[in-house]
């Protein structure tokens, strides 16, 4: 009898924790938080490896559309000569601006305001752009996107507009 007893009340328990449990498609404050964390950390990497030209680390972080962009302005670069140089030197703020929920998908705009020291060099090592003595405050609203149907907490850097 005590058996039945705990087999209900696991039954119950589990009934009660379904119903309890959010759809992937909101968000509380901590899990808003948490996002934001895991974008700020995505932005750095995203923005450095971009720099350094590494497109392999960039995969991970980016959509599709979004890595063909990315790699064809790494290309464009080094047809170019161009080499990069950048120092990030910190996110100032960021802040989540909106949420939208598509049939397939999720998208969470993100704005952030950082600090990078940025320079462009020709093949000849002379500066092209930018100013290895100066720390520039960039303004940048970025769209990441997550399918609903995935299982995966991953998060996807979808579009950029800068400010």
């Amino acid at each position: 009898m005590e058996l039945r007893g705990r087999e209900a009340y696991l039954k119950r328990a589990q009934s009660s924790e379904t119903k309890n449990r959010k759809p992937a498609t909101e968000f509380d404050v901590n899990e808003k938080k948490k996002f934001l964390k895991g974008a700020e950390i995505a932005y750095e990497t995203i923005v450095t490896s971009f720099s350094k030209g590494d497109k392999q680390n960039l995969k991970s972080l980016l959509t599709e559309k979004m890595q063909n962009n990315f790699s064809l302005a790494i290309e464009e670069r080094k047809a170019k000569k161009i080499k990069s140089e950048l120092t990030f030197v910190g996110i100032k703020s960021s802040a989540i601006e909106g949420f939208e929920k598509s049939a397939e998908a999720l998208y969470f705009t993100v704005k952030f305001v950082s600090e990078i020291i940025s320079v462009q060099k020709d093949k000849d090592n002379k500066i092209i752009e930018g100013d290895p003595n100066k720390i520039k405050t960039v303004i940048d609203h970025w769209k990441f996107t997550k399918k609903i149907s995935s299982s995966s907490p991953n998060w996807y850097l979808a579009e950029i507009k800068s400010s």
